[in-house]
């Protein structure tokens, strides 16, 4: 039974191949260039490309965060710098559209990045947000900020994913995908040091919250023209040398996860539709950055309900976003240093932000209280949680279509946690302590309006789920690893099936990363 199993799976990959090569003009050019067999890659010039490829994409990735982390925290804690009529309700809902208007465009945006130059999407579509983003300062009216909010961004994160999947090794991704989350946190520092900053102008030409709205447009604008020189892979990057170039194709040929193809392929759409570890990927990200829509919205908000001023509120993101900053690189650090260990990083990372929780419940708050606090700089490990779960979906999978269908699929996760969160800040609740927020904080309680029986683990079950969901891919990958290492494979294909486009399904000498 077992052979007549492992006969069928070869030839299903044999369909599979022929399917891929007639669609795949494209694979051509990179055939010509590798060829059908590995070759012996010299580690001075590996080090040199991945030195070059790293000064170009990684900056500008992390200056690109700003733009999505310019944020209404100043103008939600202090009237005089509130755009008008904006109470917490409305800016609630300007939170959570931010994230509608993400979930909207996310599938046809990845489409495009797909389908055409990487250059010729982003770069057009980068340019207009920043313009959007910009004009955050004119608005005069809450509805106006919704409007103008649902329009922004909904492509950064899904082109960020596919271009680090696309230039680097499966086992260099986490790292790499590590250090442009990792702006999350510094731009959090940041933003709320430019926050504080800015509340002290009195008097200016512009109100004090327009100020990082025009800077955060500013520096996206910047970005915009950096996208139009991003080249569509690593055999057309302009800043590598022809050698260089081959050497860039060529290292990928280790992870089996291939260059990019702009043929759209049904059978990949319906391989990841059906795929349950797409699924488990996907509701891990919802799961861990539900607390997200909240804090990064409402994090001065929540302090200064613990006991202090408002721009003191503000100064107590530095802990939260320390974490974060330092966290991401560290945890992406250990996963490329050592390997297979991705899953369990991820599930040790989301005890303290279990602990945040609890601590921020169980102390007493009042006048300058420092538990909750502390309780509450803990939740930044949630910034760990999410960004290796980024590098499990970007490595876990292979085929050109396949990998932008996952990257839509946690994007839109990302957006269902962003959402949820900040509608459980309401500004009637204050008194209490935001009842609904630290009971709510999971998406099985706003979704079926479960009474908080116990607030412990009502308010940690978001991250249980996410525990769960991330331990069921631990063994679904290591059952499926496992059981490709039992098979009798020609490894001479392996370097000729590098390079055709197919997914992790359909190459069986692909290896998960747990």
């Amino acid at each position: 039974m077992a052979s007549h199993t492992d006969a069928q799976e070869r030839l299903e990959g044999h369909s599979r191949l022929e399917e891929s090569e007639k669609h795949d003009s494209h694979q051509s050019s990179v055939l010509e260039a590798v060829g059908d067999h590995a070759q012996v890659v010299d580690p001075e010039i590996e080090a040199r490309v991945v030195r070059k490829i790293d000064f170009f994409l990684m900056p500008a990735m992390v200056i690109a965060l700003f733009g999505m982390t310019g944020d209404l925290q100043l103008s939600i804690i202090d009237n005089s710098v509130t755009p008008p009529k904006t109470d917490t309700t409305r800016l609630s809902w300007a939170t959570s559209i931010f994230y509608f208007g993400q979930l909207i465009g996310s599938y046809p945006m990845t489409y495009l990045l797909q389908r055409f130059n990487t250059r010729w999407t982003l770069g057009p579509v980068v340019m207009i947000w920043a313009i959007i983003c910009a004009a955050t300062a004119g608005v005069t009216s809450w509805q106006g900020l919704l409007v103008q909010r649902f329009f922004l961004e909904s492509i950064i994160p899904t082109a960020f994913m596919t271009t680090v999947s696309g230039y680097y090794t499966q086992k260099e991704q986490a790292l790499r995908q590590s250090w442009w989350f990792s702006g999350t946190g510094w731009f959090t520092i940041i933003g709320s040091a430019l926050n504080y900053g800015f509340a002290q102008i009195k008097g200016g030409a512009l109100a004090p919250w327009q100020y990082i709205y025009v800077l955060a447009g500013g520096l996206t604008f910047l970005f915009g023209i950096w996208c139009f020189f991003l080249p569509n892979s690593p055999l057309t990057a302009w800043f590598l040398k022809p050698e260089e170039r081959t050497v860039a194709v060529e290292r990928l040929r280790r992870g089996q996860t291939g260059v990019k193809n702009q043929t759209i392929k049904g059978s990949q759409i319906k391989e990841a539709v059906l795929d349950p570890k797409v699924w488990l990927v996907a509701l891990t990200m919802a799961s861990g950055y539900t607390v997200n829509g909240a804090v990064s919205g409402f994090g001065p908000l929540i302090v200064s309900t613990f006991g202090y001023s408002a721009l003191d509120s503000i100064l107590f993101q530095f802990p939260l976003g320390a974490i974060c900053a330092v966290g991401i690189p560290l945890t992406g650090w250990l996963c490329s240093k050592y390997r297979n260990i991705r899953i369990i990083t991820l599930i040790v990372c989301t005890l303290p932000v279990i602990a945040g929780f609890f601590t921020i419940w169980k102390s007493e708050w009042g006048v300058r209280p420092v538990a909750p606090v502390v309780g509450y700089s803990l939740i930044g490990f949630f910034g760990p949680v999410v960004s290796l779960t980024v590098t499990l979906g970007a490595g876990n999978v292979a085929g050109e279509t396949k990998k932008s269908f996952m990257a839509s699929a946690v994007f839109v996760a990302y957006c269902v946690g962003n959402i949820v969160g900040p509608q459980l800040v309401r500004s009637e609740t204050k008194a209490q302590h935001y009842p609904e927020l630290w009971t709510g904080l999971i998406i099985w309680y706003a979704v079926f309006k479960v009474p908080p029986m116990d607030k412990w683990l009502t308010n940690n079950c978001s991250y249980c789920i996410t525990i769960v969901s991330a331990s069921a891919l631990y063994v679904l990958l290591w059952k499926e690893n496992k059981r490709r290492d039992s098979l009798d494979l020609d490894e001479s294909e392996r370097d000729r099936l590098a390079f055709k486009d197919l997914t992790d399904k359909g190459n069986l000498h692909f290896r998960y990363v747990l």
